[in-house]
């Protein structure tokens, strides 16, 4: 159960085994704090999980996962536990929840699901609403146990662009990805990853609900990419957020587990000197 929707929460909200995370993430041009938001509206009992503060700061490019040790020592202070069922969910629907979910895998957390549309479509079932500050948390005990099959280097992704072994499908928007529109990260220019694809996030979502698009839907938009289940697809971003909504919708057509260019546009950019001066 790795997609759950808000009726199912509402009517689960007392289940003591349910960790329910906030992971809402804003892009840097947008001026928002996740906290903030989160201070403001919320579900009911959920928790802040902040994506960047469960990056490694050490590394040029954002969103790289920590180590075992440091990814279980700061969710031990959110009070999280191995056996807890954790439900991740974000502002905009299914943004960045659908990243704080492939991490939690990635991490080896058994029990993940994404709340589909999250806090936008609990607001339109107009479902309970907390605000203010947050109950003081007890920390607890948690163990990762960090394993990379599913992630692609920036080695990787450059041999791929004379051997061909995967199809590198980008989740930007269109004008980000054929350079026509700048990137949130001023710093670094926009365009494309050679031999790789355009499939922007948006266009896998519901605009009104937040909420992923039927699944026959989503697959018509594989299908017209050429992309199925029998394809060895890996998926990238700006910095390995909607890399992973992407990566989520082609799971739920293909019943397949998925691969991230972890360090996505960004690292590539900078990488390969794609900077602005």
């Amino acid at each position: 159960m790795s997609l759950v929707d808000t009726q199912w929460l509402y009517t689960s909200l007392n289940n003591k085994d349910l960790k329910i995370l906030d992971c809402s993430w804003y892009l840097p041009n947008l001026g928002k704090n996740g906290k903030e938001e989160y201070i403001k509206e919320r579900i009911p009992d959920s928790i802040y999980f902040d994506i960047d503060e469960f990056s490694d700061i050490d590394c040029p490019y954002p969103h790289t996962l920590l180590s075992n040790e440091k990814f279980s020592e700061k969710l031990g202070k959110l009070g999280v536990q191995n056996n807890n069922h954790l439900i991740v969910y974000d502002a905009f629907g299914i943004f960045s929840s659908s990243r704080a979910w492939w991490m939690f895998k990635s991490y080896g957390h058994k029990k993940v699901s994404i709340l589909d549309g999250g806090l936008k479509k609990w607001k339109l079932d107009k479902l309970p609403i907390e605000k203010g500050n947050p109950k003081i948390i007890s920390p607890t005990f948690y163990k990762a146990n960090l394993t990379r099959e599913n992630i692609v280097s920036y080695d990787d992704v450059k041999k791929n662009i004379t051997k061909q072994k995967f199809v590198l499908v980008d989740a930007r928007p269109s004008g980000r990805f054929d350079g026509t529109s700048p990137e949130p990260r001023k710093e670094i220019k926009s365009g494309s990853i050679p031999n790789s694809i355009n499939i922007p996030y948006t266009d896998l979502v519901d605009q009104v609900t937040g909420c992923y698009k039927k699944k026959e839907e989503l697959q018509k938009i594989f299908n017209k990419n050429k992309i199925d289940e029998k394809t060895n697809v890996v998926f990238s971003c700006g910095s390995g957020v909607t890399a992973c909504l992407i990566g989520k919708a082609y799971e739920i057509v293909t019943n397949k587990e998925f691969k991230i260019f972890d360090g996505s546009w960004t690292e590539w950019a900078i990488r390969e000197g794609l900077i602005n001066k």
